[in-house]
């Protein structure tokens, strides 16, 4: 079997990557360095050769690289908020962060290939929908810029060095493992904790803006076809379910879901979100063999039953 390296492993998305490889027999090395990421999502993670350190430091990512061939590169400070209150910072993480881990990987000769978590936010608020790959970027935040800036390097770097990298723009990912306390948490963890306890979440805007959701095992899935597609090396791929829900809409399923009857509360909208995202897939299909196969309904059951052991 393979070795995979995942960064941000104790994360989200990371630890769902790292649980997959591993009910597989891969060979699993993590790094993170708990900004954002769990100790104990990483104690649960059984046969993960972890290593804590920071992606920013080239010796660290020389060490942690040797031996892989394949990178999922997951780690970053992902939220639009914290971007727009602390730009630098982000920054460092998010482009600093992903430039390390490529000149890393290039000259660690064994690496296959990397696959890189982009971001949908790099379409910005732009009216056309769905959102396809070949439209131009229109960045609306810092955390845009940055993760479009690493897409970017992911693609010099497959053109340059022969670093066969493949970027996945993610759209909207929910699922077990995400965070609902932190003041930057995504909206679907914050709704569900809302919809367990009974309390009135909080709804940015007037609830309509639409997005689309996308369960965190269609992410595993991309991530996983990407490691292995042929001739895809510098390109990028929509990853989502290519359907779109507003936030009154997923409060409405969620709340059927639990069994719930709570409301939103309304706030002023944040400054840098978009108003709609809607995903092509058809290139991932394509290319990847993509099937985006657990629905936004199936997903929101399995995360609900995931949380409701938890609170």
């Amino acid at each position: 079997m393979s070795t995979y390296l995942v960064t941000g492993v104790a994360g989200f998305i990371g630890s769902n990557l790292a649980e997959a490889l591993l009910a597989r027999g891969d060979t699993v090395r993590g790094i993170d360095n708990f900004v954002t990421g769990k100790r104990d999502t990483v104690a649960g993670l059984k046969g993960l050769d972890f290593i804590e350190g920071e992606i920013t430091s080239a010796d660290t990512m020389k060490r942690v690289l040797r031996g892989v061939d394949y990178v999922l590169h997951e780690a970053a400070l992902p939220s639009v908020p914290r971007s727009v209150a602390e730009p630098v910072l982000c920054n460092h993480a998010n482009v600093n962060g992903t430039l390390t881990v490529l000149e890393a990987a290039r000259h660690a000769r064994s690496v296959k290939r990397l696959v890189y978590a982009a971001s949908s936010s790099a379409y910005g608020d732009t009216t056309v929908l769905p959102k396809v790959e070949t439209l131009a970027p229109r960045p609306r935040s810092p955390y845009a810029v940055q993760k479009l800036t690493g897409e970017h390097y992911a693609t010099v770097y497959s053109m340059l060095y022969e670093l066969p990298c493949v970027s996945l723009r993610y759209f909207n990912v929910f699922g077990p493992r995400q965070d609902p306390e932190s003041q930057y948490a995504a909206v679907v963890p914050k709704f569900i904790l809302a919809a367990l306890k009974g309390e009135s979440p909080p709804v940015f805007g007037d609830g309509m803006q639409s997005r689309d959701f996308t369960f965190v095992g269609n992410v595993v899935e991309a991530n996983l076809k990407a490691c292995s597609a042929a001739g895809v090396a510098g390109e990028m791929f929509n990853v989502a379910c290519g359907e779109r829900h507003s936030l009154l809409d997923l409060l409405a399923m969620i709340n059927e879901a639990a069994g719930s009857n709570v409301t939103p509360r309304f706030f002023p909208a944040r400054p840098g979100d978009v108003k709609d995202s809607l995903a092509d897939i058809s290139k991932a299909r394509k290319m990847l063999g993509y099937t985006a196969g657990v629905s936004v309904k199936d997903g929101l059951q399995r995360t609900l039953a995931w949380y409701k052991t938890r609170i």
